[in-house]
């Protein structure tokens, strides 16, 4: 029992049991401390007056969250016992009270359960008591989403799937190529201290809080407004945003965004720095601070990575992409093919899309700021289920995801007089794999059927061609695993494949060993010849070092040889690219891209196209630490790194991170590491969580960057 806040005569004290019901609420992982409760779920206290409760007389309660609380708004509830204890008519977010029946009116003793209501809006909020006439404070408490109530609009059945994407701290980020699709363990971290007030700090620092601060708190009660918000604020585009993105490969004056290991960090540095935007953040970053916000204020979500992923500057849902007359990649115009690209999906209902049908589930939340949605950057609510129909012409930027899942790409020569000319149409490169982390399982799940329907079937190109006839432009501003022939002018969108008995030859790029960091890259072209008479060939290969946003950085190499193909015989053309060449240019590259241009001679317009990603592997981090390990005991664990580059790395640093198992990022130094030499390390650690916890080790230095290592810590009690 507690002393009620404020002297007065009426109230002696307060119970506010904070521990069961932060048990029963799911929150006893943020505190034991503070209450925090979630919405249409009961929460119970007991309040001791020093004087009776008469028959006829009142105990009235009131809730207030906002600086204009208001019951029209739903902003303030009035609740309690009594004849006149009503709400307003026309209050939106109505708080309830039950008296136990052990409470006893006439010594004073109330127990009782209070209930927000399902549609309350989230926030902090002060709860107030009168009785006759004292009126005093009760307490302060957080109102979060309730994904285990029914009547809640981000409610979810499955228990496993409510433990992945509410209560996991830990997951795991795809990125890479379709070719090499990696993981990396993340520390989400959404229980962290101090992790509510920034979350609610986020909220009050958007925009619309700013324009019409009780509109926008009053909104609150909207997971599709508040995903909306979260998605702005993570980025720094439009206001005082979480990160700045930056893509250029310069990242002196801050952290560049290979190195972060954990969304919690990030966020701390921004609220313990008057919230100003941390230094640095690239897709995979944006989206795994908003999952931390988003968990931690109760919406289901998950990170998910689209591989081969259009980024749709004039929303026709064709990506134009252009080379130069050997083959190498040129920036022309706003359309990309980036590598891959990270975004959020949160569950939710969307009333507001009734008129398409039911679209409630996953929808797309993308804080990346790459286009603006009603004049801001962000993207979305966009119903994943609406993006598999084609049903794209509702709230929000539908259209922009259905093409970064699902577009048409057509790469175009440019030639040297500056005319084009169609190389190859592509209408099944978009959106390769779309994946996430599996439920409860360390593996990836697929998700390709939820977004679109299988490649290249008439099902699938139906949708399209109905996404290609909605109108796109005024969207934004109205408001686990699954089970090039010439055809039309490109800017009406709709593309048609080249048929397979048109085809001479098929293309393909083989690898002749797995390309590291530090060796020679050996792959070869390899043409299948389908023709029955031999084919002399010009064939241009270009060697580029790419950022993974499409972006060209540099050109390594370019070859070019006379071929014959022979009828029905396979062609192989060997590419070396020599680590002294490739070197200098892939330190802050994140991918190597292979052309090939290739003429068929006998007629100098039939050109054919092809293109691979190439990730190399980076040399690996050995870590191991004891089998048994305990809460607060220290632990020691052992770190190995061999230098297999070909030079001295320089100005080397060892980061270790992990939840639960660290509360801040350990960093040690080292002034250069020769070729050839290893690391043996010790390093200990005093876990604070028990359960299973991911330990993660980043080493940086002027040549290799960022390069990840991670172990298992089992962690008992």
């Amino acid at each position: 029992m507690a002393e009620a806040p404020g002297a007065n005569k009426v109230f002696n004290t307060v119970s506010l049991n904070v521990a069961q019901n932060n048990f029963t609420h799911h929150t006893s992982v943020i505190s034991v401390k503070d209450l925090i409760v979630r919405r249409g779920q009961y929460f119970e206290l007991s309040l001791v007056l020093s004087q009776p409760v008469l028959t006829g007389q009142s105990v009235v309660f009131t809730a207030k969250t906002g600086n204009h609380p208001s019951e029209d708004l739903g902003t303030q509830s009035v609740f309690g016992i009594g004849p006149n204890v009503k709400p307003s008519p026309t209050a939106k977010a109505v708080w309830k009270m039950d008296l136990s029946p052990a409470s006893n009116l006439q010594q004073g003793n109330l127990i009782m359960t209070m209930t927000p209501p399902a549609n309350a809006p989230v926030g902090k909020y002060d709860l107030f008591v009168k009785h006759r006439d004292e009126e005093a404070t009760l307490t302060s408490l957080v109102v979060l989403f309730n994904p285990w109530t029914l009547e809640d609009s981000v409610y979810l059945d499955s228990e496993d799937e409510k433990e992945e994407y509410i209560l996991a701290e830990e997951g795991k980020i795809y990125y890479g190529s379709s070719n090499y699709v990696n993981g990396m363990e993340w520390n989400y971290g959404q229980f962290e201290e101090k992790m509510v007030d920034i979350c609610l700090a986020i909220l009050d620092c958007n925009t619309k809080y700013n324009e019409n601060q009780s509109a926008d708190v009053a909104a609150r009660c909207d997971p599709i407004y508040v995903g909306r918000v979260i998605s702005a604020m993570i980025n720094s585009q439009d206001d005082n945003g979480v990160l700045i993105g930056n893509w250029s490969g310069n990242f002196s004056d801050g952290i560049s965004p290979t190195h972060w290991t954990g969304s919690y960090s990030i966020l701390l540095k921004w609220f313990e720095n008057n919230c100003k935007p941390v230094k640095y953040g690239q897709c995979w970053v944006f989206a795994a601070v908003m999952c931390a916000v988003m968990r931690c204020l109760g919406i289901p979500t998950r990170v998910v990575t689209n591989f081969t992923s259009a980024h749709d500057t004039n929303a026709n849902l064709i990506i134009d992409k252009y080379c130069d007359e050997d083959g190498a990649e040129i920036r022309r115009g706003g359309d990309s093919i980036w590598n891959f690209h990270v975004w959020c999906e949160g569950w939710m209902k969307r009333p507001d899309l009734l008129t398409y049908g039911n679209l409630d589930g996953w929808q797309v939340l993308d804080p990346t700021p790459q286009e603006t949605s009603d004049g801001i950057y962000c993207c979305g609510p966009a119903s994943v289920k609406g993006i598999k129909e084609g049903k794209i012409g509702g709230n929000y930027d539908a259209p922009f995801v259905f093409a970064e899942v699902n577009a048409d790409v057509i790469t175009w020569e440019v030639k040297s007089d500056g005319s084009t000319h169609k190389a190859k149409t592509d209408t099944k490169v978009v959106g390769k794999f779309i994946y996430t982390k599996a439920v409860k399982k360390s593996a990836k799940a697929l998700l390709n059927s939820n977004y679109k329907y299988l490649e290249g079937t008439r099902e699938e190109r139906k949708i399209f061609n109905i996404a290609v006839t909605v109108d796109n432009t005024n969207d934004t501003d109205e408001e686990e695993e699954p089970a090039g022939n010439d055809t039309g002018d490109d800017s009406t969108g709709g593309t048609e494949e080249p048929q397979p008995e048109k085809l001479l030859f098929t293309i393909e790029f083989v690898e002749v060993t797995r390309p590291r960091n530090g060796e020679d890259v050996n792959l070869k072209l390899v043409l299948h010849s389908k023709s029955t008479v031999a084919i002399p060939l010009l064939i241009k290969i270009s060697i580029q070092a790419m950022r993974y946003n499409d972006t060209p950085a540099a050109v390594i190499q370019k070859n070019k040889t006379d071929e014959m193909l022979l009828p029905m015989k396979d062609l192989e053309v060997p590419i070396l690219v020599r680590y002294l060449d490739y070197h200098k240019h892939m330190i802050t590259c994140e991918s190597m891209k292979v052309s090939a241009l290739i003429e068929d001679k006998r007629h100098e317009d039939d050109i054919y196209f092809a293109e691979d990603n190439v990730v190399l592997l980076n040399p690996p981090i050995e870590l191991t630490v004891p089998s048994t390990i305990r809460m607060y005991q220290p632990a020691f664990g052992k770190l190995l790194f061999k230098n297999t580059l070909q030079e001295i790395l320089t100005n080397l640093t060892i980061t270790l991170s992990g939840n639960g198992l660290y509360r801040t990022e350990q960093t040690a130094s080292l002034k250069e590491v020769k070729p050839g030499e290893i690391i043996n390390a010790m390093f200990y650690f005093i876990p604070f969580k028990k359960g299973k916890k991911h330990l993660v080790a980043v080493i940086d230095s002027d040549t290799l960057k960022d390069v990840k290592g991670k172990c298992t810590v089992n962690v008992l009690q």
